[in-house]
């Protein structure tokens, strides 16, 4: 091992002697970077490696070159990068190229290595490291259109990039994305070659020893690859997004014109289609382009908004569905949402929204997630018939939803409209008893608002009756603090002891009252250990701050430090798991005045 270290510390020698030499490094930092490479090159040869050793190398490597690209500029020195980077360069290769035999499935480590290559352009090198990548992960076809990318945008070799798309379509042929970027690479390559063929004519060179193919300049390559992406993968989707590629370059209208036939002719069950052909009407030229006005803009605007909706509408008589009414939903919502000047035109735009949701839904096909957009802009427009009118439709149109239930109730209970207590009945009814919780809420929030005291204290006794955990616990916190602020501490501690046996308890119904016995002007410590005693007997075995608290009110001016040696004792015993080392350490923190 150490002739092999040996070795290759000799090797670096005339590198490092003209580095010396011209004065980019200094004698010590030469010496310097021998001693450092010869560590890293023994932790390489030892019997067990790590992956971290190669990094370091490899990172260490990268800093040199680093370094003597600065000191270069510097000094202005730019000659013998032969004798001085690519020795460097070249082993830095070779050590990533022993790691990634090494650990193969080290993705990153691969990308590593491209990355390196890339940044000190060592091109021939790239493909190299991209066809031995492959040749491990062929079922990545991330890696694939990445390699493709490489040898298209850094080799500038459009065949190379082709014949790689055309292997990972072996392995992946039923792929959307090597798709994709199989067809923007050959679109690409017709607008490169007829941007070469523009740039020979304006110089008024002789064409003849150049072959440019008619069919590959109008994009026919491209047009095989849609071809036959198309009979693999089915779906308007796809087609919509090879469509938008093509629609990037300004000399595919005839391939556009193809493929948007085979989408108006093919996919017209899909709601995308009919979607992306509505949209398509907002991009059209039209007179309002040479309007100056505002007004007369906004005109423009809503003529072509018009006809998006026309097509919407084609769309709906022969797909009157809820993915076909949620893209025309959202539309009219988006343009609802975009700031204009002209009232008017704001205005045609709410009332055709309001239009499209009242139709959705008296089809029950308006998606759960709009009526919270309908209620908003009726509260906004102070249509308060029309709102209460929907929170109701809402309920019955979704029934079992608890998100639905509540946003009807809160609009219910802001307008101030319907039997509310009866409304939360209902509610409490249809839904699941697992999921009401946000519904209890807003009943007590309700109650606290507009009824009596006795009816309040209905609806927390029959919540604490609950048989959902969550529910219970809630409702019992509540209750606790309403009985302070409406009956002070007796009713307080009348209703701590009425529900301190009935499970479930949550801790913070213990320590609410623990808090609300603190806020007495005198506060009785017997209590407060009745308290804790209490909450102890749920929680002892995993709440570690349980105790600790405890000891701490023991500390306190009320309580008496002699308890303290007591309470620790038990709490050991208690305690499970990793609460006792948690316990222990905090305690040791409270002991040294830490806490």
């Amino acid at each position: 091992m150490a002739e092999i270290v040996q070795q290759r510390i000799e090797d670096r020698i005339p590198e490092l002697e003209q580095l010396e030499r011209v004065g980019l490094f200094t004698k010590n930092e030469v010496k310097s970077i021998i001693k450092r490479v010869t560590a890293l090159e023994y932790k390489l040869h030892r019997l067990i490696i790590n992956k971290e050793d190669f990094i370091a190398y490899i990172q260490y490597e990268i800093n040199v070159l680093e370094l003597i690209k600065k000191r270069r500029a510097h000094i202005h020195y730019h000659f013998k990068r032969e004798e001085i980077e690519f020795p460097i360069i070249h082993r830095i290769n070779n050590i990533f190229r022993r790691a990634t035999n090494k650990w193969k499935d080290d993705v990153q480590m691969w990308l590593s290595h491209v990355a390196f290559c890339k940044k000190w352009s060592t091109k021939n090198q790239l493909s190299k490291v991209f066809s031995a990548m492959l040749a491990i992960h062929p079922d990545k076809p991330a890696l694939w259109i990445m390699a493709a990318k490489s040898e298209l945008e850094d080799r500038n070799s459009s065949e190379s990039a082709r014949h790689l798309f055309l292997r990972a379509l072996r392995f992946h042929p039923n792929d959307k994305k090597v798709y994709q970027e199989y067809f923007r690479m050959e679109l690409l390559h017709a607008e490169k070659l007829r941007k070469q063929k523009k740039e020979l004519e304006k110089a008024e060179m002789n064409l003849g020893e150049y072959e440019f193919s008619a069919e590959i300049l109008s994009g026919k390559l491209a047009e095989i690859v849609y071809r036959d992406a198309t009979g693999k993968i089915k779906g308007a989707e796809f087609v919509i997004s090879l469509l938008n590629i093509a629609a990037i370059f300004d000399f595919t209208k005839e391939l556009q014109d193809s493929i948007l036939q085979d989408l108006q002719t093919k996919y017209t069950e899909d709601n995308l289609t009919w979607d992306f052909m509505a949209k398509r009407e907002l991009e059209a030229p039209g007179a309002g382009e040479e309007l100056q006005t505002a007004k007369g803009r906004a005109s423009e605007v809503s003529r072509r908004e018009e006809r998006c909706c026309q097509v919407y509408e084609e769309g709906l008589k022969s797909l009157n569905t809820e993915p076909m009414w949620t893209c025309y939903v959202a539309f009219c919502l988006e343009r609802l949402k975009r700031k204009t000047n002209v009232q008017e035109l704001k205005e045609k735009r709410q009332k055709r929204l309001l239009a499209v949701l009242q139709r959705a839904h008296d089809s029950s096909l308006l998606k759960e997630d709009y009526y919270k957009n309908w209620l908003q802009i009726l509260l906004s427009s102070e249509d308060a018939e029309g709102a209460t009118r929907v929170a109701m439709a809402a309920t019955q149109r979704y029934s079992q939803s608890v998100t639905v239930w509540s946003l009807s109730l809160q609009t219910l209970m802001q307008l101030g409209s319907g039997d509310m207590g009866k409304l939360f009945q209902e509610a409490l009814t249809h839904v699941n008893p697992k999921e009401s919780l946000p519904l209890w809420q807003l009943q007590v929030q309700w109650s606290l608002a507009n009824q009596s005291l006795e009816e309040t204290e209905a609806i927390f006794e029959r919540g604490r009756l609950s048989a959902v955990a969550a529910v219970a616990m809630e409702m019992k916190e509540k209750y606790l603090d309403w009985s302070y602020t409406v009956g002070g501490y007796k009713k307080a501690r009348k209703t701590f002891t009425s529900l301190q046996e009935v499970r479930p308890l949550s801790k913070s119904f213990f320590t609410r009252m623990i808090e609300i016995e603190k806020e007495q002007e005198t506060p009785k410590m017997s209590n407060l250990r009745n308290y804790y005693e209490r909450a102890l007997q749920e929680f002892g075995s995993t709440d570690d701050d349980l105790w600790l608290d405890y000891i701490q009110e023991e500390l306190g001016p009320q309580g008496q430090p002699e308890n303290c040696g007591k309470i620790h004792w038990r709490a050991m015993k208690f305690l499970e798991g990793e609460s006792v080392e948690r316990f222990i350490s905090k305690y040791t923190l409270l002991q040294t005045g830490h806490i």
